[in-house]
């Protein structure tokens, strides 16, 4: 099979194929992200979403696996803003993004500042999006706070910046969200984060399955690649041409990134199934990948990327 093009572009930083990790996943030690700067066939790394001091996070047991998917109540355990960004100042051998989170809008500043105030200059990623920090809402289910927190940001802030959202389940959402957002110079969307508040029932010993909130906690892998490509394809539909989206949620598969693709995704990022799976997941699906495009006469990401076909 000859190897496809799968070059894509990110605010201007050409990465040599589509997938990433989703952060949160295999990357918040110096060890975990050794093994993604080693991993072949992932084109970037994402780094755990970092926050103004490092976090533990939730007790444990915070993630269990799924025939379906999983489910996952972390609570943003990091090393702290400070440890990721040295990180990524050092000499990479792939791009990196940056993620960043704050439990308050101040936090997100003060973390934003120092970022603009270093020398780093590749991209970084404001969670808005984590659904599993006790008494802490996702700050873009408030599409009022986003737009006050974005207007604080783009103030001082001039590097490449996206941001992660949460799911939205109603299109008049999608048409506010994307209001906010083509007012900002923006780089990216990365959409979705889990999504939040499900519940899981072990039958058996009647009662959930992490400890953390009762039980509730992010809903991710197989089960909520519906929700995800209706998101990436609702949002690319509202968007500036010049904002780009990471997909991320459900990827099994290398149709799974396929179909990403083909509702507009610029890249796909993978999550649960790197846990159920391990890192070479990502020679799988871009093998998978490849092969789906050979049999349809596809040379580029470019040929199909966004030319979904409605009934």
């Amino acid at each position: 099979m000859t190897k496809k093009n799968l070059t894509t572009q990110l605010a201007n930083v050409t990465f040599d194929g589509p997938l990433l990790n989703a952060s949160g996943i295999h990357c918040q030690t110096s060890a975990e992200l050794a093994d993604l700067a080693n991993t072949s066939n992932l084109a970037g790394i994402v780094t755990k979403s970092a926050t103004l001091f490092p976090r533990k996070g939730n007790e444990n047991p915070r993630y269990h696996d799924l025939p379906y998917g999983s489910i996952n109540s972390m609570g943003l355990p990091n090393l702290g803003y400070p440890f990721y960004l040295d990180y990524v100042q050092q000499e990479k051998a792939k791009p990196t993004i940056l993620s960043v989170a704050g439990l308050s809008a101040d936090d997100v500043i003060e973390v934003l500042s120092d970022i603009q105030d270093s020398k780093y200059q590749g991209i970084t990623e404001l969670n808005l999006s984590c659904p599993n920090v006790p008494g802490k809402p996702q700050t873009a289910y408030d599409f009022v706070a986003t737009r006050k927190v974005l207007e604080r940001v783009f103030e001082f802030f001039t590097k490449p910046i996206g941001v992660k959202l949460p799911p939205y389940f109603d299109l008049v959402h999608f048409d506010q969200i994307a209001a906010v957002l083509n007012d900002f110079p923006i780089t990216h969307v990365n959409t979705v984060n889990s999504v939040g508040n499900g519940l899981v029932v072990d039958v058996a010993k009647e009662q959930v399955v992490t400890k953390a909130k009762g039980g509730f906690g992010g809903l991710g892998g197989a089960m909520i690649l519906p929700t995800a490509l209706a998101n990436v394809r609702a949002l690319r539909q509202r968007l500036n041409d010049n904002i780009a989206i990471i997909g991320t949620g459900g990827v099994t598969t290398g149709a799974d990134v396929f179909a990403h693709i083909l509702c507009g995704a610029d890249m796909v990022s993978v999550g649960t199934q790197v846990i159920k799976e391990g890192l070479g997941v990502y020679d799988r699906l871009t093998q998978e990948l490849e092969a789906l495009m050979t049999e349809k006469g596809y040379e580029r990401l470019a040929d199909f990327r966004g030319q979904l076909r409605e009934l």
